[in-house]
C-alpha cells in the first residue's frame, strides 16, 4: 500500500468515525455541558497517553506565545462542541450537521477581517452559494420567527455559531508553528477541563448507568483515536484530497441519522446540499499553500506541526 492510499484510508476511517459522533452524543443522554467535559477528561487521558508514548512531551516546541494560542484555540473549540451538540437537540444531527458545515466559509470570511487575508471576487461569489444553500437546508421559513416554539430556530443558530467558534479556533490555532498537532489538541482539551467544570451537572450523572460507554467512547475514540488517525493522514495527502474526504463526515452522519432515528432531511433540504458541498471544495481548494491544513512533513519532525489541531471542515 502507498503513503497515499494508506493516507486515504485513515482519513475515511476518521470521517466514519466523526460521522458516528451524533449518535454517541444523543444516547450518552447527557446535557451538551455534561457531554463536552467527559469528552475532554477522556479525549486528554487517550492523548496523553498517546503522546507520552511518542516521548514527544520532551521536544514540545510550545513557546509562551504559542502555548497562549493554543489555549485560546481551545476555549473556541470546547465552546463550539457545547453548541454543536445543543444544536443536535433543536434539531437533529442531520440539520446540524449540515449547517456546522459552513466552517470553511467562516475560515475566510474572519481570515480577512481579522489576518487580512485575501478575499477574492470568486471566493465571496461561492460563499454566497454556500448560504444560498444553507437556507435551503436549514428549512427555515418566515413561520418559524413568528411561531411560539422557536427551538428549531435556536438549534440552526446554534450549529452557525459553533462554525463560526470552529472558524475562530482554526485561524487561530493554524499560527501556532513548530509543534505537533497532537500536542496542541491535548492544550485543547485539557483547557477544557477547568473551563466546564463550572457548568458540569455531576449530579445528573448519577443514574447514567451503561451511558457512561458512550461518554467514554467519544473521549477515546472521537477525539484519541479519531485524532491520530486525521493527524496521521494529513502528513500523506494533499489538501484537495483532504478536502473532499472531509465530505464523508456530513454524509455518514446523515445515514446514521436516519438508520438509528429515522430523522431525514426533506427534498428542498437536500437541493442545499451540493451547493454547500461544492462551495465549499472550492473556497477550500482555492486556499494558498500556507493555509494548508497539514504539511507533508508533520509525521517526520517536530518543527514540522500541522497549521491547525482541528480537522479540515470536520466536527472533530
Amino acid at each position: 500500500m502507498t503513503s497515499e492510499n494508506k493516507g486515504t484510508a485513515q482519513l475515511t476511517a476518521a470521517m466514519v468515525l466523526s460521522g458516528t459522533l451524533g449518535i454517541f452524543v444523543v444516547e450518552s443522554g447527557a446535557s451538551p455541558f455534561n457531554v463536552v467535559f467527559f469528552r475532554v477528561l477522556f479525549g486528554a487521558l487517550a492523548l496523553g497517553a498517546y503522546v507520552v508514548s511518542r516521548g514527544w512531551l520532551r521536544s514540545h516546541g510550545f513557546t509562551p506565545r504559542t502555548l497562549g494560542l493554543a489555549v485560546l484555540g481551545g476555549v473556541f473549540i470546547v465552546f463550539n462542541w457545547v453548541l454543536l451538540f445543543s444544536a443536535y437537540e433543536n434539531t437533529s444531527i442531520s440539520v446540524a450537521t449540515v449547517v456546522y458545515h459552513t466552517q470553511p466559509f467562516y475560515v475566510v470570511l474572519l481570515g480577512a477581517l481579522f489576518f487580512r487575508e485575501r478575499l477574492t471576487a470568486g471566493k465571496v461569489g461561492w460563499i454566497a452559494v454556500a448560504f444560498a444553500g444553507l437556507i435551503l437546508v436549514s428549512g427555515v421559513t418566515p413561520s418559524d420567527f413568528t411561531s411560539g416554539d422557536s427551538s428549531y430556530l435556536i438549534g440552526v443558530g446554534q450549529a452557525l455559531l459553533a462554525a463560526l467558534l470552529y472558524g475562530l479556533s482554526t485561524l487561530v490555532t493554524k499560527r501556532v508553528t513548530g509543534v505537533r498537532p497532537h500536542l496542541i489538541a491535548l492544550v485543547q482539551v485539557l483547557v477544557g477541563i477547568p473551563l466546564l467544570l463550572p457548568f458540569a451537572d455531576f449530579g445528573a450523572m448519577s443514574g447514567t448507568g451503561a451511558n457512561w460507554g458512550w461518554l467514554a467512547g467519544l473521549g477515546l475514540i472521537h477525539t484519541g483515536l479519531m485524532y491520530v488517525l486525521m493527524y496521521a493522514a494529513y502528513a500523506k495527502l494533499p489538501t484537495s484530497k483532504i478536502a473532499v474526504l472531509a465530505f464523508t463526515y456530513p454524509a455518514v452522519a446523515m445515514v446514521m441519522d436516519w438508520l438509528v432515528y429515522g430523522h431525514h432531511i426533506g427534498l428542498v433540504q437536500a437541493l442545499g446540499v451540493p451547493l454547500i458541498v461544492t462551495a465549499s471544495l472550492r473556497v477550500t481548494l482555492a486556499r494558498t499553500p500556507a493555509a494548508a491544513p497539514a504539511p507533508r512533513t508533520v509525521a517526520h519532525a517536530p518543527e514540522a506541526a500541522s497549521r491547525t489541531a482541528t480537522p479540515v471542515a470536520s466536527e472533530a
